[in-house]
Parts: C-alpha cells; sequence; structure tokens
C-alpha cells in the first residue's frame, strides 16, 4: 500500500528535526524557528519529528514554528513506540545519556501496544498543536523488544489509519532487517530507514529496497550523512558516525569517496544527498541541522547538477554496488 504521499508529495528534502531536540548541545527557541522557516523558504513541505527527540522538545519547537503556515501544504511524520512519562527520580539532571541536551524531567518507556501508541499520538498532536499526523512510524522497536513491537505495534497502527486518526504508517529504524521484517508482517506506506542506505554503505539493497519495490512501499532515506561523516568534502576523524566515533575503515571509504567525488568535480555531500534518490522506491531524503544556513545549503545540494560518470566511476573503483 503506498497511500498519497507520494515522491512529489514528500520529496526530494524533508527536514529531519531531531536537531531542534537539542541533540547533542542547546540550541535557542531563536534558532530553531530560523531552521524551520529555512526549510519552508528552501521549498520544504516534509518534516520530521518524534517524542524521543529531547523528550517532546523537537516537537513543540516545530509545530511552534508551523503553527502560521497553510496546514494543507505540509506533511508531518512522528513516530510512536515510546511514551513520556514524569521522571519520579528528577534532580535536575540532563538527557545527555541519550544525546540531547535537555532535562529530563520525563523517562521514555517503551509501549508498543495500542494504548500506549493511541496515547503517544494523542500526547504528539498536543505538543505539536497541529489537528493531524499525516504519518507515524513505529519508533526503533529493534531497540527494546522487535518481537512485541511488531506483533502489537504494527496492527494498532493499522487500526489507527482505517479510523483516519492517521494519514500513512511506517516504521523508522536504522536496521535494515529489522524494516524488511516490518514490511513483511505488516501493510505499511512507509519505511524511514537510516544510515542504512546511504552512499557509505547500502545494507538495505540485500532485502529491503527490493521487498519495499515489489509491496508498493515508499522508502524515506534519513542520516544520508552517516551522522556527520558525509556532511564535508574531506572527512575528519573527528566526525560523527552513527552518533559515535568514526571506524577507521569507514572513514578511510568516506575519504576514497571524497577523491573520486572530487576528480567528477562534484563535493562529496552533494553526492551523498542524492545517492538514495537513485533508487525508483525512494520518496525522500531526510536530513537535519539546527543551522538556517546549513538548511539552505543542503537544499540547493539536492537540486545540484551531477555529471553524467558520477555514478559509473564510483561503481567502477567498487565504492557503490
Amino acid at each position: 500500500m503506498s497511500g498519497p504521499f507520494t515522491a512529489e508529495r514528500l520529496g526530494p528534502l524533508g527536514y529531519g528535526a531531531a536537531s531542534i531536540g537539542n541533540l547533542y548541545r542547546e540550541v535557542s527557541d531563536d534558532d530553531a524557528r530560523a531552521a524551520v522557516d529555512a526549510a519552508w523558504e528552501s521549498g520544504v513541505r516534509y518534516f520530521d519529528t518524534a517524542p524521543h527527540y529531547g523528550l517532546g522538545l523537537s516537537e513543540r519547537r516545530l509545530g511552534e514554528a508551523l503553527r502560521d503556515r497553510p496546514r494543507d501544504e505540509f506533511v508531518v511524520s512522528t513516530k510512536v513506540g515510546r511514551v513520556l512519562d514524569p521522571n519520579p527520580d528528577f534532580s535536575g539532571g540532563d538527557d545527555m545519556a541519550f544525546d540531547f541536551a535537555v532535562p529530563d524531567r520525563t523517562v521514555r518507556r517503551f509501549d508498543p501496544g495500542e494504548a500506549g501508541i493511541r496515547r503517544s499520538i494523542e500526547d504528539s498532536l498536543e505538543r505539536l498543536g497541529i489537528d493531524r499526523i499525516d504519518i507515524a512510524y513505529l519508533h526503533d522497536p529493534d531497540a527494546y523488544d522487535l518481537d512485541r513491537g511488531l506483533a502489537e505495534g504494527l496492527p494498532a497502527l493499522a487500526r489507527l489509519r482505517e479510523e483516519g486518526v492517521v494519514g500513512a504508517i511506517g516504521i523508522g529504524t536504522n536496521s535494515a532487517d529489522a524494516a524488511a521484517r516490518a514490511v513483511r508482517e505488516g501493510d505499511l506506506d512507509l519505511v524511514m530507514i537510516a544510515g542504512r542506505y546511504t552512499l557509505l554503505e547500502q545494507p538495505a539493497l540485500a532485502e529491503l529496497l527490493p521487498l519495499c519495490s515489489e509491496r508498493g512501499v515508499g522508502v524515506v532515506a534519513a542520516a544520508v550523512f552517516n551522522s556527520g561523516l558525509l556532511a564535508t568534502s574531506t572527512p575528519v576523524a573527528t566526525a560523527r558516525y552513527d552518533y559515535g566515533a568514526v571506524p577507521p575503515r569507514l572513514l578511510e571509504r568516506a575519504r576514497r569517496l571524497a577523491a573520486a567525488c572530487e576528480a567528477e568535480g562534484v563535493e562529496l555531500p552533494v553526492a551523498a544527498i542524492q545517492y538514495p534518490l537513485q533508487h525508483p522506491a525512494v520518496r525522500a531524503v531526510v536530513v537535519g541541522s539546527a543551522r538556517a544556513a546549513d538548511i539552505a545549503q543542503n537544499a540547493r545540494r539536492v537540486h545540484a547538477p551531477l555529471p553524467d560518470g558520477l555514478w559509473s566511476r564510483l561503481r567502477e573503483e567498487g565504492l557503490i554496488p
């Protein structure tokens, strides 16, 4: 089932709002608003968030920035599977254990059951201040209990879609295997795969993308810079990879990619942001930043012309399949 969320509706570029949830560092309200405004002014109309991002801060800031925009002109996705409960042990601490620079007044609780998912949607609607959720993704069930997440979460989401509570449903994960299993076991519209279909690595090609093509499930490719490693023309050892340190073998591969792109007159981030869009199952790439200038730059990158020989050169050098 593909639903109404086609490439024309979503893509090519969506805005990932984790950064305005204070990912890694504190971001001011003004800078968060400027980031969303820059995405809008760059033509972005698909915005992705989650309760997990800053313990609800991302949703609140995104909703505030979109509040005066025409509701029919944008698409919002958020995620379910983790509800936020008051932290009974709060004593002025923060959420940096999960990479968010916010007070840990609430805690995440895995709850993929129907009651938990309904509550999650209601809470997200309140934080966002909008009248409906366009897309709801089951968020990282493999990080908790994949069997339970799929057995309870996917049917619950399907019921919400049938009732019109959400427009489309899917899974959001950085595991290609978990995503493929969800496509096999559920009736999904979309898959958001983070970091597993990028210029650097493509495990999603083995099963997930062919399966999505076969079943008409759209793919949203997130984390296309692999958390920062591909975000500059000269990959550095201090960059992040999957929210952590860069393994030496991947740093070397990223540098080879950068050199091959440079030989074709292309900056590495331009190739990285456009590579996933070559696959027919991919509806959009989602890229996030809390810096307005970065967002405008990424919007230019996604539309930048590429030389005809770029992808064939990378294939010849064994850098992409």
